[in-house]
């Protein structure tokens, strides 16, 4: 991968790539505590198999730009920003992966910027029109009386921020473990809130190399996060509200661009959202190309199970360009 530095309209963003820039492209989002090295193997799969692939470190993250006001990470403007990078790269349109926080930044783009999108591919977070009943962090707030809940721990600036930024690595090695296929990640809701910061709940995490996450590649993590704090994509937790109040009391959208969904059968997200989300996105998602739930995996899918994401993604890819009459050899005007 090679790591450029684009400005759109005074908006810094950092991002890795690899193939040709002629080629039909593939823009990779990811979500919290990532960054666009998240995915590394489906760029280098992407490039091999004939397209530009590129994987931005998102707003809040890495080398890209940190705004200030938490407006600034809502979905909708994480889309049109998006789209922004799209003209300063000279792509017409693209597929979207989204994973975590880029899966609804993804899909709010392609309800947004529909010609420019032309496929979609969640990892994780099925698509959820439906807003929640009320305000989030009131729902949290309730939910925290019961048991520990990250989401609303992460509401209040500085707070975890002052823990997770004096001990980064033990922070990233302990929630991808307590995130992946290994761990039942629900089990940290026996702790209370009182007390108690994320460190206090998160389990023990296993020595490394694991099957998916080496020394090398979590000390990468380390760096950055050493260096930026988790201020930033603790941000996008604090646009929940601004998002809700973007679409209470709206009709549900119909995402209408061919799109494919893929997560670990562990995830937590699909352990706590249940079936019925996934009847709803077949109910909503009128192209839905693909469900696949990947056996013994948990939220971080791309890097548990690479290789086979991987195929998934360039046969989408391909299958979408084709249709699209857009092939690996038919670069964009």
């Amino acid at each position: 991968m090679r790591t450029v530095v684009v400005e759109v309209d005074g908006f810094t963003w950092n991002i890795a790539e690899a193939g040709d820039a002629g080629r039909p492209a593939v823009v990779l989002c990811h979500g919290f505590p990532g960054l666009g090295y998240s995915y590394r193997h489906q760029v280098s799969a992407l490039a091999a198999a004939g397209y530009r692939a590129i994987a931005p470190d998102m707003p809040g993250y890495g080398g890209t730009d940190r705004p200030t006001s938490i407006d600034e990470f809502t979905n909708a403007v994480v889309a049109d920003r998006l789209v922004g990078l799209l003209d300063a790269l000279g792509i017409e349109r693209a597929v979207l992966v989204g994973h975590d926080f880029g899966a609804p930044a993804t899909w709010t783009a392609a309800l947004r910027h529909r010609s420019r999108v032309a496929g979609l591919v969640l990892l994780a977070v099925p698509y959820a029109p439906d807003p929640l009943p009320a305000r989030p962090t009131e729902l949290y707030a309730a939910m925290a009386r019961r048991h520990f809940l990250h989401l609303h721990y992460f509401q209040d600036p500085g707070v975890a921020e002052h823990e997770l930024d004096a001990r980064p690595r033990e922070f990233l090695q302990r929630l991808f473990h307590a995130l992946s296929g290994r761990y039942r990640y629900l089990d940290i809701w026996q702790h209370p809130s009182d007390g108690n910061g994320y460190l206090d709940v998160l389990p023990e995490a296993p020595d490394l190399p694991w099957d998916w996450l080496s020394e090398d590649e979590l000390d990468h993590y380390a760096r950055v996060f050493a260096r930026t704090g988790f201020g930033g994509g603790l941000s996008w937790y604090r646009a929940y509200d601004a998002n809700w109040e973007a679409v209470a009391g709206s009709e549900p959208a119909l995402l209408e661009v061919p799109t494919l969904f893929v997560a670990g059968a562990n995830d937590p997200v699909i352990t706590m959202s249940g079936p019925h989300a996934l009847e709803r996105m077949r109910q909503t998602v009128p192209d839905l190309r693909g469900v696949h739930l990947l056996d013994g995996a948990g939220h971080f899918v791309q890097m548990e199970r690479a290789r086979r994401v991987d195929e998934l993604l360039v046969d989408f890819v391909a299958e979408v360009f084709s249709t699209q009459d857009i092939s690996p050899d038919t670069p964009f005007r």
